[in-house]
């Protein structure tokens, strides 16, 4: 993977800088983003990789490796996530799954993708992976890291327009973080209102 994959997710360089050139890394901080704020979800590969004596992550190593202490890992302060606990086995099963299928290399989900109704398949098989989580990180490698197979904006819905700032594949730092961070409030309001009706 080339070097102008630039992230701005973590809102730290070296964090950042990893999930630039590790698509594990990127592919991990994804499955971490949810119940936390952003960066602390796309710090996460970079802690790990830490953790890990590494600068890098490896999906054949964390899938091998015994869950109670990568759950340790990630629960030592500051914690990799809320629910380190719950979080570390997910990880483990999204590393085992690439191995399984991909022979550890996480950037094989996307290499030879068609298109992008192919890729997005790809991506809800995912273990941790949903229909929306799958769209965000379809937009977040269209937008981010060149990935753009035929049909790409479409098949990652909402999110895969350019111009809009609704999740991770639109931040390019501070300002367009917090576009992103008033977009899921207004959602989130706009939801809660109409669970009220």
């Amino acid at each position: 993977m080339d070097t102008e994959n630039t992230f701005r997710l973590a809102q730290q360089p070296e964090a950042d800088e990893l999930l630039g050139r590790s698509p594990l890394a990127a592919l991990v901080g994804m499955l971490l983003d949810q119940q936390v704020p952003m960066e602390w979800a796309f710090t996460g590969p970079w802690t790990i990789a830490q953790r890990l004596g590494s600068d890098d992550l490896d999906a054949h190593a964390i899938a091998a490796y015994d869950p109670e202490a990568f759950a340790a890992l990630l629960s030592e302060k500051p914690a990799v996530h809320r629910y380190p606990g719950s979080m570390a086995k997910r990880v483990q099963q999204l590393c085992a799954y690439l191995v399984e299928h991909y022979e550890g290399d996480a950037a094989a989900v996307w290499a030879d993708a068609d298109t992008g109704a192919e890729l997005l398949r790809r991506l809800k098989a995912l273990p941790g992976f949903g229909e929306q989580k799958a769209q965000i990180f379809l937009a977040l490698l269209g937008k981010r890291m060149g990935v753009r197979p035929p049909g790409w904006r479409e098949a990652a819905g909402g999110y895969g327009p350019a111009g809009v700032y609704r999740s991770a594949a639109d931040i390019t730092g501070p300002e367009s973080l917090a576009k992103v961070r008033a977009y899921k409030q207004q959602a989130k309001a706009a939801a809660k209102a109409a669970k009220a009706t």
